[in-house]
């Protein structure tokens, strides 16, 4: 199956199958992972998170502005065609705008959203996150690729807020971006880990990496949400655009009778699937 039976963006250009020749030149470290499966085909074993790790930068690598991604085993590993598809769902919304500007909620260690955003399409961009470690991280990241005129990072210092203490007088943004935490608890994130393991065949203990804040908040992702929907009404004026993935569709109706509560002025709802994974980018204005 292709990249193109997915569902992903007309635009993305991990749309066709992977070339693992031209990957392998891209990071190296990739070929000793690839190999032909049962069926035939050329390709990587996808339970195992290094293999996956080093597909990721592999794909990242072939964008012309990114040259270097290390981060710890511990944080999640993006899947860059599916982050991708987002930045290219978020252009299609911002087509009228020139000079984007981009604040991107919880951009984790990897920095993946603004450095996409950047490589694809030259955006500028404050990310946030509430772990230093993660910050620095991805400061290093930026630090790397020479990016630091195009993405600024700031610290969430407060777990209860989203919005809050981040944004500043002078702000103005093309649109905010989110990639809100799906679990309740720690309980919960280890529980799906599980699962995930068992459907894939690992008996390992773990086959995806996360830190607690990147996994899991408080009252899960509805909780997170509706929170951040209520804090956006608070600055309407910060940006042209709020939104976020929403993986949960029994949120979305919820979130739209809440934004019409709040004043918002626009809803819309942006389905995107990736194989089997079906998700959605919200996005509402005042």
């Amino acid at each position: 199956m292709s990249q193109k039976d997915k569902g992903l963006h007309p635009n993305n250009k991990f749309n066709t199958s992977y070339d693992f020749d031209d990957l392998i030149i891209k990071n190296p470290a990739l070929k000793e992972f690839v190999a032909e499966n049962k069926y035939g085909s050329i390709t990587i074993d996808f339970s195992n998170p290094i293999a996956v790790k080093e597909l990721n930068k592999a794909l990242l690598f072939t964008f012309d502005k990114i040259a270097l991604w290390n981060f710890p085993d511990k944080n999640l590993c993006p899947p860059i065609p599916g982050r991708l598809d987002y930045i290219h769902h978020l252009a299609d919304l911002l087509s009228t705008e020139e000079d984007v500007k981009i604040l991107d909620i919880g951009t984790g260690a990897t920095c993946i959203y603004p450095l996409l955003g950047v490589a694809a399409y030259n955006w500028n961009f404050v990310a946030v996150d509430i772990d230093l470690d993660s910050l620095d991280t991805a400061q290093d990241i930026i630090d790397d690729n020479n990016l630091d005129a195009h993405i600024k990072l700031r610290q969430q210092l407060d777990e209860n807020q989203i919005l809050k203490g981040i944004l500043e007088d002078d702000d103005s943004f093309s649109a905010v971006m989110c990639n809100p935490p799906f679990y309740k608890s720690a309980e919960e994130a280890q529980g799906a880990n599980k699962r995930k393991n068992k459907n894939l065949g690992n008996s390992a203990v773990r086959n995806f990496s996360g830190n607690n804040n990147e996994l899991w908040y408080v009252g899960g992702e509805k909780a997170f949400l509706h929170n951040y929907l209520y804090e956006s009404s608070l600055y309407k004026d910060k940006s042209t655009w709020f939104t976020s993935l929403v993986s949960k569709k029994e949120n979305v109706e919820s979130m739209e009778k809440s934004s019409k509560k709040l004043g918002a002025t626009a809803f819309k709802v942006i389905p995107m699937s990736q194989g089997n994974k079906v998700t959605r980018i919200v996005c509402w204005k005042y």
